[in-house]
């Protein structure tokens, strides 16, 4: 009895493994600039920094310019982005969404993803979402995981955090795996708005991981953030 129980146990663990992939040797570009706010070389160092540790091969890029090196992007298997606001040129954002749709992995969080080029509908397309409001400023607010089964999500419980709390419109077919209540407090007519936070989905071929959090470093000092940020780059890995 006690055999088949640790066969039982290794089998679960081994599905555990298998549906998360490894970033070691994965070609990965980061692509870091706009508004200085979200400090994005901040945000680009560390994650460059975690993925060095996990033996991915790691690019830093401060120009949206990357997009349109084919050598480049041919060799990726994944996107890390976090430029807020900005603009892309036409020719640019061609580039990533080709890359993307063709099965290289998309993945970054709060206005790094979710409000980049606002005058490119085609590149919240691909994200599903887009970033329009966060009520109250800096709020105490609570992230609710919807999904508890998902690798991306699993042992991670529903945790509270002082930040924004992103009002987003999104796309009905994104994989919402947490999500926030709006309390109404500061505009009473979302009252009770259930939010989307942390979601994934599918553009073409590329797998497409997007987190709300992220307004500040001291964010990823909370162990829920920066395992679901973790977690979703290794589920979006080409």
């Amino acid at each position: 009895m006690r055999k088949q129980y640790f066969i039982l146990i290794l089998f679960f663990y081994s599905l555990t493994i298998m549906s998360q992939a490894s970033v070691a040797g994965k070609n990965i570009l980061v692509v870091y600039g706009g508004w200085e706010g979200h400090k994005p070389e901040i945000f680009a160092n560390k994650i460059a920094s975690w993925l060095k540790e996990k033996k991915a091969n790691v690019t830093l890029s401060q120009s949206t310019s990357s997009y349109i090196d084919n050598a480049l992007m041919d060799s990726l298997d994944l996107v890390i982005q976090h430029i807020t606001m900005s603009k892309i040129s036409g020719e640019e954002s061609a580039g990533l969404r080709k890359a993307i749709a063709s099965g290289v992995g998309l993945a970054g969080c709060h206005g790094g993803l979710g409000d980049s080029f606002r005058n490119d509908t085609e590149f919240q397309y691909m994200i599903g979402g887009q970033f329009v409001s966060h009520p109250g400023g800096q709020i105490k607010y609570k992230v609710n995981i919807l999904d508890k089964t998902d690798p991306i999500t699993r042992g991670i419980y529903d945790f509270e955090l002082t930040s924004e709390q992103y009002y987003m419109h999104i796309d009905p077919m994104i994989e919402v795996l947490a999500t926030t209540k709006f309390s109404g407090e500061n505009d009473e007519w979302i009252d009770g708005v259930e939010m989307p936070v942390v979601w994934k989905k599918i553009y073409g071929k590329g797998r497409v991981f997007y987190s709300a959090l992220g307004h500040s470093e001291d964010i990823f000092e909370i162990s829920e953030a920066w395992d679901l940020m973790t977690r979703g780059i290794e589920w979006a890995v080409k």
